[in-house]
């Protein structure tokens, strides 16, 4: 049997085989890259903020994106984004949960202009984007985290679909058990296709 080395020896060039044809290589984008390009992404935040008092309380932001019947378009979500801010006076609990919600009614609601991911486009949203200082009401639950304070970002690329007629719900709630300052803020970046 001979005594061959496995690997090339230091003085000797290493030999290989090309299995890789291409003749330029691959690359490989999000679908979400393309629609920022094509003046189809879009971004919608909503922002709550308070002061507790002595016996602490809640703070709630819900930001809602709505597909109107017969705006011809679908919603996929690239990415839903927040956060909440503490500004303790004393020790305290904290508590936070992000709720994901398939349809839901808001009260007192404010309209959020979304705003085009490409700054060169003229392209407007077909969708309708609310939000709110309180939890909504109704709807089909789909997803709950509890978070801690500090930032999250939830990376979607499209997992979430909402065809005309849909509505998308995140409620943001962060609670302290005694006085401080507090504050949520919600982010959904989408594109339209």
């Amino acid at each position: 049997m001979p005594n061959d080395f496995v690997f090339d020896s230091s003085v000797q060039p290493v030999y290989t085989q090309m299995t890789n044809t291409y003749q330029t290589p691959g690359t490989i984008a999000p679908p979400d890259a393309g629609a920022a390009i094509a003046g189809s992404q879009y971004n919608a935040t909503a922002t709550t903020s308070a002061t507790l008092g002595i016996l602490g309380g809640s703070v709630i932001v819900t930001l809602q994106i709505a597909n109107p019947s017969g705006s011809g378009k679908t919603l996929y979500v690239s990415q839903i984004s927040g956060g909440t801010g503490i500004l303790l006076s004393l020790l305290s609990s904290f508590s936070s949960t992000l709720t994901l919600i398939k349809g839901g009614t808001l009260s007192s609601p404010s309209t959020v202009t979304p705003v085009n991911g490409n700054f060169a486009s003229a392209n407007t949203s077909a969708m309708t984007a609310r939000s709110s200082a309180s939890a909504p009401t109704g709807g089909t639950t789909f997803l709950t985290l509890p978070l801690v304070a500090g930032q999250f970002d939830m990376e979607q690329t499209g997992r979430l679909v909402v065809p005309p007629n849909q509505t998308l719900t995140v409620s943001l709630s962060a609670a302290l058990s005694v006085a401080g300052t507090l504050s949520t803020n919600l982010n959904i970046t989408w594109w339209e296709g």
